[in-house]
């Protein structure tokens, strides 16, 4: 029998600002205890969690401070991420929804589903 595999992802928060309190206790950190527990338990899981590059949050946030969207996002990714990594996110993977590894996962699970 193999063993059980489990993936995990949390919403992935808009690069428009700022992590605060409610991101961290309303989607990522019930998340979290739930791969600690699996970690514990010896469970092959994945925790998987990154930005949301896409959406008019980040058009708003860029048109308020006259910048690009890109300006915004590369500002916003690199701080939430570190923010997670203070608050002690066990994230296995913290992405970007603009590379071409989450372009081409995205068009083969739909694909996948057609």
């Amino acid at each position: 029998m193999s063993k059980e595999k489990i993936l995990v992802t949390s919403a992935l928060p808009y690069a428009n600002g700022p992590i605060h309190l409610g991101h961290l206790s309303g989607a990522y950190l019930p998340a979290d205890i739930f791969v600690r527990y699996h970690r514990l338990k010896g469970t092959d899981i994945i925790y998987i969690c990154g930005s949301d590059e896409h959406g008019v949050p980040i058009t708003i946030t860029a048109d308020k401070e006259n910048v690009t969207p890109k300006t915004i996002i590369d500002r916003f990714h690199e701080a939430n991420k570190k923010s997670f990594e203070r608050f002690g996110m066990s994230f296995d993977i913290y992405s970007r929804t603009s590379i071409p590894v989450h372009h081409n996962t995205a068009q083969e699970f739909f694909k996948a589903y057609l």
